[in-house]
Parts: structure tokens; C-alpha cells; sequence
């Protein structure tokens, strides 16, 4: 049976963060990755026609504020570049779409009004939330037990307004307001420094690109960690005893688990985990998206003056953004289909999919965007290794009644992943806070005193 210090279970950002950070602090690590890949939830994928040229199927964008995975990327020699936000905006609200400067709709006078008073009441609200203990907030249990619908319904007066807002909520979260607490929807906001960053391009969280793909950040920390990542190696069971941890025949004196929370019922825990930490995983689901890249012979959007960047509150694709490379060619328009809209998305054939998200390209930047050269997708909620996307949100009571056991270890089991994380919940800039924190405790656990399963046996 192999022995060592920590065994590492999902090789995702998180994850490979937590097992460089303890193997420079000296300690013998395994990653385990069931996928046949390194990068969780950042995927790349290769761009027709170019020579090496990548496009990202999953998380990519860093932005102003994102220190720890701006310094990582730093580190590793890994530069970045601006997300095209040059030229006006599409935004589908009320039947029409308008040229704007910004991606909001151009309602009438109550209704922006309305719209106003919502987001400085929301603006006001999240800051009062304590990023390390959002249970603890003042009015935390009214806030938790209501949906962040309930909360818009109380402060957004106008159906318009409600409309703004409810499509707000499935472009930052791929899910329904009526799915998520309206505690978890402020901590969220207030982990990432307000609403204006999650929700910007220029000066927010959209506004970089990681030159080659997101998922390079992976497999550079993965080749650093050379032979000591395995992946195709699903875990199956974890077993905890006094001589330390075995998992999948490798015995540690630690684990990180640093896996999405909805697979982490596949694994069987023996002991089982504590009653308080199933209840709390059972209230964390994930979003819904499926993401796609629409490939052109060249960015055509751009000469008629637009950012390539649209919204709507009722089309399937109800986000898009210019993903085309630094160099300018071949252009490449990146949507996302979220919410309920994926769900009904991924029952449709990948014919009928794809013609609907080119029906709605077309509708946006004109029947141009039926003349694809290429189109890649990945269906998030289909994917077995992480069954949702972006992230996991808390459902009502999640915070307030386990918020505690997001990070509290488990025995000789401890926690990462970016819905651990204190600030940038949910971004890559979270999850590589998560790894260290977690890569932190176990190294203060392991130089303790504590000692390896073979001096205990």
C-alpha cells in the first residue's frame, strides 16, 4: 500500500493550488482526478484553422481585484489579455433589441427608477454582510429564509424591473432566483467587492483573458507537480481510522477533498461524514449552463460597431461575449444558455441545440451569424465530473443553519473548492484562495506532532 502525507482528490484549480503550496512546505502529496484531465471546471478546446489556437469551454476571466490568481499566473509566466469591449452592446428586453453603450435595458421612467432604488437597497445590503461569516449578518435568518425572488419582489416594484433582475440572477448564478437565498445571493455579491465588479466587463470580473486558455493555469501547476497527479482515478471511498486516511489504496495522514459539492455523495465515507456537513451539502446545488463557441471566418460583428456582447431576458442564449483571440482572427462569438433554459436545452439533439443557438446568434448580429465556420459546446449539467456550472449556491437555511461546515474540517478530511472561499466565491481567484487556506490547515494539522499511518499501524 502507498503511504504519504496528503492524497489531494481533484486536480481543478483548487486543488493543484492546495498540493503546490504543501509540497513546497515539504510535504510527500497525491492528487487523484477522475477525469483523464487536469482543470475541474476550466476547459480548453482547440480552434479550428489556427495553429495551436484555444478557446475556453469553461471559467476563463480574471479581473481588477483578483490578486491571488493574477500574482499565480504571474508566478508561472502566464499573461493576459483585455475581453473585446469595444462598440455598443445588444440587449433583448421587452419584444426588442437596442444598440446601447451599456448592457442594460432602456426601460421607461418608473421602471429605471425602480430598477435605481433595487440595486443601491441591494448595493446597501451587501455591504453589511461579513464575508468570512455570512451567518452572522444582521437579519442573516430573515435573509436565509427567504428566495432571492422574494427579496426582488419586496424591493423591485415594477414587472420590468423584476424582469431586469431575474435575468441578472441567471447570467451571475445559471440559476432561478426562486433557487437560491437571498443571503447567499448578498455573500456572493460582497465576497467579490460588490455588485459593479461581477457584473462588469471593463473594470470587473469579465474584463481579462488568460493567454492560452484558463485551463493552462491546471497544467502548469499539474507539471510542476509532475508524476505526483494521477488522473483518470475516480474515488470511490475515503476511509478515516486512527492510523490515518486510506483512499482508493493510498494511505495519508490528511485529505483534501477539493471536488464539486454534488459529487461528493458518490464517495463513501466510512465513518460517514457528520449529519451536519450531508445536511449542508444536500442544500448546495449548481447552476445550470451549457457554454458554446461559435467560430467565424472573422470577428464581422465588429465592423458594423458592435462589442460583440449581448443580453436578453427570454432568448435560450441569454449572454454573449466576443471570445475571439488576441490576434483578431478567426472571430468567435461565446454564449451561454442558462438557468432553466439549459435543463430544456440539454434534452434537445445536438442538431436541434445547435440551431437554436444560431437562431438566436442571427437574431442579435444578423442572419451573418447562421455562417459558422465551427461550433463547440459543453454541457455542464451533463458532465459527470461536475454535474452543474458555474458554481454551487446555497438553497434557503443553507447559511445560516450549516454556513460553518463550508470550511470546518472533517476529521482528518479538509475542505476546498471555490464555494469555500471568502472572497471571489465561485471565481477562479476563490478557488485558488480555498487551496491555500486548505494547503494552511493541513500543514499546521501535519506539524503538530501528528505521524504517518506507518508509525501508528
Amino acid at each position: 500500500m502507498h503511504e504519504t502525507d496528503v492524497v489531494v482528490v481533484g486536480a481543478g484549480i483548487s486543488g493543484l493550488v492546495a498540493a503546490r503550496e504543501l509540497t513546497a512546505r515539504g510535504h510527500d502529496v497525491v492528487v487523484l482526478e477522475a477525469r483523464d484531465r487536469v482543470g475541474g471546471r476550466t476547459l480548453n478546446a482547440e480552434l479550428p484553422g489556427t495553429a495551436g489556437g484555444v478557446v475556453e469551454l469553461g471559467g476563463q476571466w480574471v479581473g481588477p481585484g483578483q490578486t491571488r490568481v493574477l500574482g499565480l499566473l504571474g508566478e508561472l509566466g502566464i499573461g493576459t489579455f483585455r475581453t473585446y469591449d469595444q462598440g455598443q452592446h445588444l440587449v433583448d428586453f421587452g419584444g426588442r433589441i437596442a444598440r446601447r453603450h451599456e448592457a442594460v435595458p432602456r426601460l421607461g421612467p418608473i421602471a429605471m427608477a425602480d430598477v435605481a432604488l433595487a440595486w443601491r437597497e441591494l448595493g446597501r445590503a451587501v455591504g453589511r454582510i461579513p464575508v468570512e461569516a455570512p451567518w452572522t449578518a444582521p437579519h442573516a435568518a430573515r435573509l436565509d429564509a427567504q428566495t432571492f425572488a422574494t427579496w426582488l419582489r419586496r424591493h423591485c416594484r415594477t414587472t420590468a424591473g423584476r424582469r431586469f433582475f431575474h435575468g441578472l440572477t441567471r447570467a451571475v448564478f445559471a440559476a432561478e432566483p426562486g433557487e437560491l437565498s437571498a443571503l447567499w445571493a448578498q455573500f456572493y455579491f460582497a465576497s467579490a467587492g460588490g455588485l459593479d465588479p461581477v457584473v462588469s466587463t471593463t473594470g470587473g470580473a469579465q474584463q481579462d483573458r488568460v493567454v492560452g486558455g484558463s485551463q493552462r493555469l491546471a497544467q502548469e501547476l499539474a507539471a510542476g507537480l509532475g508524476d505526483r497527479v494521477r488522473t483518470g482515478t475516480a474515488v470511490r471511498t475515503i476511509v478515516s481510522g486512527s492510523g490515518g486516511v486510506t483512499v482508493e489504496g493510498i494511505r495519508a495522514r490528511r485529505v483534501v477533498l477539493a471536488v464539486p459539492p454534488t459529487l461528493i455523495a458518490g464517495i463513501g465515507f466510512d465513518p460517514p461524514l457528520p449529519g451536519a456537513r450531508q445536511a449542508m451539502l444536500q442544500r448546495l446545488p449548481h447552476g445550470s449552463v451549457i457554454k458554446v463557441n461559435v467560430v467565424y471566418d472573422e470577428p464581422f460583428w465588429r465592423r458594423d460597431g458592435l462589442s460583440g456582447q449581448a443580453v436578453s431576458e427570454r432568448r435560450a442564449v441569454s449572454m454573449v461575449f466576443d471570445n475571439t483571440p488576441p490576434d483578431g482572427t478567426p472571430g468567435v462569438l461565446a454564449g451561454f444558455v442558462e438557468g432553466h433554459a439549459a435543463l430544456a436545452a440539454g434534452a434537445l439533439s445536438p442538431a436541434e441545440r445547435r440551431e437554436r443557438v444560431l437562431a438566436d446568434l442571427a437574431a442579435y448580429f444578423g442572419p451573418g451569424a447562421r455562417r459558422c465556420v465551427a461550433y463547440l459546446e459543453h454541457d455542464w449539467v451533463a458532465d459527470p465530473w461536475s454535474r452543474g456550472c458555474y458554481g454551487a449556491y446555497g438553497a434557503p437555511g443553507a447559511l445560516t443553519r450549516f454556513g460553518p461546515q463550508l470550511r470546518t474540517p472533517s476529521g482528518l478530511i479538509h475542505w476546498a473548492g471555490a464555494e469555500t472561499a471568502v472572497h471571489w466565491a465561485g471565481y477562479l481567484d476563490g478557488a485558488v484562495e480555498s487551496g491555500r487556506r486548505a494547503a494552511g490547515e493541513v500543514d499546521a494539522a501535519l506539524r503538530s506532532g501528528t505521524r504517518r499511518p506507518s508509525e501508528v499501524s
